[in-house]
């Protein structure tokens, strides 16, 4: 299962490709295939600004020396969370248990008491993880708007339209509002701006209750994207075959989707079985319920004293 880590100059060729998304996109139907946006707000990120290159290699290089020297964060980690709701109807005004709900499901998937945990098939017993880290709704803003539908060129973080974060060095801030484009959310990764860092969803796919729907319905859309927002990449490489700089996830083909039946096996070196229900894949809620210890390696390198979110260690 093992499979070989890029150097950074290698990792950071993974996101030559563009995709500038400036325009108000028009009001999503129904969603029939996981869409997160993240690399390519990445991507547009970096073309916007060559420094985050620089600031994203050095990431990784600490990244890589916390986990080779075992210099991983010790103790609790607590991440406050502040929910900011942009809202043109009163659905879209979701609701404090709504919000609630959606905290639930991250401390239930990021400390392995996720009811489906024990549907990880034994193959992969031995890296399953419980990341250990615990999420605290802090605060809720909520602001009324005229806008239909949200792209993913950051507006709605913004005060001319949306919610500006608050102190994301030491809060998440997670935004809830109807996306367009067929998106379910995005995250910005460690090294971006500040007044822009936090994760994105669609309030239809917004915690377990209320407003949800379809098979995006269980809160697994946040736990993909803060999964991105503490510096996973997608488990496929975001390149067919490609590495997502863990030595324990299997080699992907690509995206999956759906709940693929198990074992679903790759065609890349080794035909490895996908690990398909791993949080970083594209299954739908129901079929995504674990991490691995060298992605939990990964986000326990943000929190040490250095490093990107090191602001949120206790």
């Amino acid at each position: 299962m093992k499979k070989i880590i890029l150097p950074v100059a290698a990792f950071l060729m993974l996101f030559s490709c563009q995709n500038d998304s400036t325009e108000i996109m028009p009001e999503a139907s129904t969603i029939l295939q996981r869409g997160c946006a993240s690399q390519e707000v990445l991507a547009a990120q970096m073309k916007a600004d060559p420094t985050l290159a620089l600031r994203m290699n050095k990431i990784e290089a600490f990244t890589e020396k916390a986990m080779l020297s075992s210099r991983l964060v010790n103790g609790k980690v607590e991440i406050p969370v502040v929910v900011n709701v942009l809202y043109k109807t009163a659905a879209e005004n979701i609701s404090l248990a709504q919000i609630q709900s959606q905290i639930d499901v991250l401390n239930e998937d990021f400390n392995a008491a996720n009811s489906d945990y024990s549907s990880v098939p034994t193959l992969f017993s031995g890296v399953k993880a419980n990341i250990g880290i615990t999420f605290v709704l802090q605060n809720v803003v909520r602001r009324a708007t005229t806008t239909t539908s949200w792209s993913t060129n950051d507006a709605m973080k913004k005060s001319a339209k949306g919610i500006a974060p608050t102190t994301p060095s030491t809060v998440l801030n997670m935004w809830s509002c109807n996306m367009g484009g067929g998106i379910l959310g995005y995250a910005q990764f460690p090294g971006g701006a500040a007044a822009t860092d936090g994760v994105v969803m669609d309030n239809n796919a917004f915690g377990r209750t209320g407003t949800v729907s379809g098979v995006y319905n269980l809160g697994r859309t946040a736990t993909h994207e803060v999964g991105h927002w503490m510096n996973l990449r997608h488990i496929w490489g975001d390149a067919t075959c490609g590495s997502d700089l863990v030595s324990d996830t299997p080699t992907h083909n690509t995206a999956n989707y759906g709940v693929p039946a198990y074992p679903h096996y790759s065609t890349c070196t080794g035909t490895p079985v996908e690990m398909t229900m791993n949080y970083m894949d594209y299954t739908d809620d129901r079929g995504m319920y674990m991490f691995t210890s060298g992605q939990k390696s990964r986000m326990d390198a943000l929190f040490v004293s250095g490093g990107a979110r090191a602001g949120f260690g206790i």
